[in-house]
């Protein structure tokens, strides 16, 4: 069979390439035709594990293949998706106008029966109005559905999710449509991944009630882990304890500064928009925005409090991408916080894995440094803000050596309080009470 993306960003790369690996012929299809020559070379213009070998093994196959050109995209396809980006309004509310772009491109080229399928994350009735936006522009009048088929990608183990999901769901109004989008994910039954077949209405919502559901998980933890510091309670041991009832689960229960990233931020703002609409108040949604963003500040707080003021410190940062495996800067914590150290008259020596150089475009005040033992050199402090595997197992004697003072600030709690106080730092963490350098023991004898 053979489909289109429409939109080659994070989701619809990642789509056509999985797709590609299911056996399908894809078409990826953008206006951008920088991105679109680049793509041809194999050359993918963002991090993502294994994404590249896997457009590669398409291109060498000749499964996938890219243009520029809507009419081919179109006119191959007997299923289209849709993958371009719906950003946030002023106002919160997603921004449809490169969907309905989209859908008017569609309308025009379109000779035949198509099912379209939403991939963006959408607001519920998007699906409806690009029903209406394409019989309103249809070249030739022909049948076509609407399906709405979101995404659960995680950044930095997308694959893995497409090609082992917890769940497909498709929405849609349409046995065949249902049938056709079945049959593409047919390599998926053979590991018996639970299919979820509504209507598109609740597909849209799906997606929208997962992230905020997950986004709540994780302000909840933050604000639970900012109680514990005021009580002497340790945040890893009550989250471990939590994530231990069923119920409950152990994931997105990780205190820290906060979430980031290209969806969380966005959906909360969406769906409390959506809320607004529809006359009713999205309070849970509201509150863990709001704790996010004051988890931020308060994550500066500590680093002022620890390092006794930031004006004329200078500050070693480890990780500026929002987590570990992406190099998405999008609403990452990191990013924000070295911007108000920069404010408040710190100077930021910075490492990360793989966003330093988009990193240094939105701060070119900061220091890029080569490696974390870089970064650290001449600093009153270190400070953990993304936890890369890179990070987890430091050369702690080198470390202190480099820094003006062995003060560790490590807000992803990847080490043990005890363990770095027993080599001599001063360690601070989230939702745990801090720890300072152990007084060595006198010598036997002396």
């Amino acid at each position: 069979m053979q489909i289109s993306i429409i939109g080659t960003g994070y989701v619809g790369l990642v789509t056509g390439a999985c797709f590609a690996e299911f056996g399908l012929n894809v078409t990826c299809m953008d206006t951008d035709s920088r991105r679109i020559g680049r793509l041809e070379k194999g050359d993918v213009p963002f991090y993502e594990p294994g994404l590249t070998a896997l457009v590669n093994k398409g291109l060498r196959e000749n499964r996938l293949t890219f243009t520029t050109d809507i009419a081919k995209a179109v006119g191959q396809a007997q299923a289209i998706f849709i993958a371009v980006g719906t950003p946030s309004r002023t106002d919160g509310s997603a921004d449809l106008s490169y969907v309905e772009e989209v859908g008017r491109g569609i309308a025009k080229h379109m000779t035949d029966y198509k099912v379209i399928a939403t991939k963006s994350t959408v607001p519920v009735g998007t699906g409806e109005k690009i029903r209406d936006v394409i019989r309103a522009h249809q070249s030739t009048r022909c049948r076509f559905d609407i399906v709405s088929n979101p995404e659960f990608l995680r950044e930095g183990s997308a694959i893995e999710d497409f090609l082992r999901p917890n769940r497909v769901v498709i929405g849609a109004d349409s046995d065949e449509a249902v049938a056709i989008m079945k049959d593409l994910y047919r390599p998926l039954y053979l590991i018996e991944t639970p299919f979820v077949i509504t209507d598109i209405a609740s597909a849209e919502m799906i997606k929208y009630a997962s992230n905020a559901f997950l986004a709540t998980k994780i302000s909840f933890i933050n604000e639970i882990a900012n109680l514990c510091e005021k009580v002497g309670a340790d945040v890893q041991v009550v989250a471990k304890a939590m994530g231990l009832d069923h119920r409950i689960g152990s994931k997105f229960l990780h205190a820290g500064p906060g979430f980031g990233g290209s969806c969380f931020p966005k959906d909360l703002a969406a769906l409390i928009q959506i809320g607004e609409a529809a006359g009713l108040e999205m309070q849970i949604a509201e509150a863990a925005a709001k704790i996010n963003e004051r988890q931020r500040l308060q994550m500066v707080d500590k680093i002022r409090d620890a390092m006794g003021g930031l004006k004329g410190k200078t500050v070693g940062l480890l990780g500026l991408s929002f987590k570990p495996n992406t190099n998405d800067l999008r609403e990452s914590p990191a990013l924000a916080i070295a911007e108000q150290l920069l404010a408040a008259g710190c100077s930021v020596r910075a490492h990360d894995p793989e966003a330093m150089e988009e990193g240094i475009k939105i701060l070119p005040a900061m220091i890029p440094c080569a490696d974390a033992y870089d970064a650290v050199q001449g600093a009153d402090g270190l400070v953990l803000l993304t936890e890369w595997n890179q990070f987890r197992n430091l050369d702690f004697e080198r470390i202190k050596k480099a820094l003006h003072r062995p003060l560790f600030i490590d807000l992803r709690n990847v080490y043990e309080p005890d363990r770095m106080a027993a080599l001599g730092f001063h360690y601070v963490s989230v939702g745990r009470p801090s720890k300072i350098p152990q007084a060595k023991s006198p010598k036997a004898g002396a």
